[in-house]
């Protein structure tokens, strides 16, 4: 037993990347044979993850000695590779197959979180323009408002919020998603990319649109992809210095 524990401790990274494979699996195992699929497994694994997150008193479960693998895998590093990664294969001549009303949808659908983000932060009762920024990113993406934060020098802590909340809005549109589809119209892929655009985060829309219709992900993940990518450029660069004028 103490041997097996020295090889899980010496390869936690591993280790960390078997429980991610096991806990997506059972999701999936139980959204099929419980919920019958209308919770995808998705939003049961991110539910999970918040789960494990809530044991230790730092890192959650990375905590605990034989799960530090996990603080690795959920650190900064990849991170920052999830945000290349997803854009790597979008191409600018595949989103202006969306027309105008993709491409407005993009830009209507960061400024709009944003500015509800930035109401919420201050309802919430904060008043320093970096505060208010990140979380206000975060409304957009568990990406965007880590990214946003460490940019503009926010308080750990609110980078932590910011992350919590778009993990939040992860799972409201994989529930959401295919519950309103058929009322929104989210039939074709001309919809699913001007849908992608509006609410931008690719996890959670791209497995909405996998509850959905399976046809449709590719379409809704691309112009998440550029929303990600556009509200990384314009949350610490464009609003931020907005913010910062109103509050200094």
């Amino acid at each position: 037993m103490e041997r097996t524990i020295d090889i899980l401790l010496r390869n936690g990274f591993v280790l960390s990347f078997l429980i991610v494979g096991l806990i997506m699996f059972l999701t999936e195992l139980a959204s099929k044979r419980l919920f019958k699929k209308r919770i995808p497994g998705i939003a049961l694994a991110v539910v999970s993850g918040l789960v494990l997150a809530a044991f230790g008193k730092e890192k959650g479960i990375a905590d605990v000695g034989i799960f530090s693998g996990m603080a690795l895998l959920g650190g900064n590093m990849l991170r920052d590779f999830t945000i290349v990664s997803t854009a790597l294969g979008a191409s600018f001549q595949e989103i202006r197959k969306s027309g105008v009303a993709g491409i407005v949808a993009l830009f209507t659908g960061v400024t709009f979180t944003f500015f509800c983000g930035s109401l919420m932060a201050i309802a919430f009762g904060y008043r320093d323009a970096e505060s208010i920024a990140t979380i206000a990113a975060g409304a957009c993406s568990f990406i965007v408002g880590p990214v946003t934060g460490n940019a503009i020098g926010a308080p750990s802590d609110v980078i932590t919020l910011s992350i919590a909340e778009g993990v939040i809005k992860v799972i409201v549109v994989v529930i959401g998603t295919p519950l309103l589809a058929g009322k929104i119209g989210l039939t074709n892929k001309h919809a699913a990319m001007v849908y992608g655009g509006i609410m931008g985060t690719t996890s959670g829309v791209s497995a909405g649109l996998a509850a959905t219709d399976v046809r449709l992900v590719p379409y809704g993940a691309l112009t998440a992809t550029f929303y990600t990518g556009l509200a990384v450029l314009l949350c610490p660069t464009v609003f931020y210095p907005i913010l910062k004028f109103f509050f200094p």
